[in-house]
């Protein structure tokens, strides 16, 4: 199974954003920092788990383990609802693109577990610049 960590973050809110998106696949290590430009700190989470998903349909994952330390985003997957209408767009996007995996799990996990991809959802901040 390929575990997946994401992060977004934002210098403001809204901000500079970027996505940090950290894979463990195969015995190997992905990491992807990905300038947003301006946007919410939400947002930023939302786009940082449709890029994971992007990243995994294109190398062909079909098996796939997310981890995020955004309680919103965890919550709207498994619900399929955005508490916030703003980023239902977001989510049926997200959702659409997960339901092209085989298997597709998410779990919330707190900040301190989520390391790998926060300093990469910072460091593409800095890209934005």
């Amino acid at each position: 199974m390929i575990e997946v960590y994401i992060d977004g973050a934002s210098a403001g809110n809204p901000g500079l954003s970027g996505a940090g998106i950290f894979i463990k696949a195969n015995g190997a290590v992905e990491r992807h920092s990905i300038p947003l430009g301006m946007m919410e700190n939400h947002e930023a989470e939302f786009r940082a788990l449709i890029h994971a998903l992007h990243i995994c349909i294109d190398k062909g994952y079909t098996t796939v383990s997310f981890r995020t330390d955004s309680q919103a985003v965890n919550r709207a997957i498994e619900k399929e609802f955005a508490k916030n209408q703003k980023f239902a767009p977001l989510l049926k996007e997200a959702l659409l693109l997960s339901n092209q995996l085989d298997l597709f799990f998410m779990k919330w996990i707190p900040s301190t577990e989520n390391r790998a991809a926060d300093e990469l959802a910072r460091a593409a901040i800095r890209k934005n610049e």
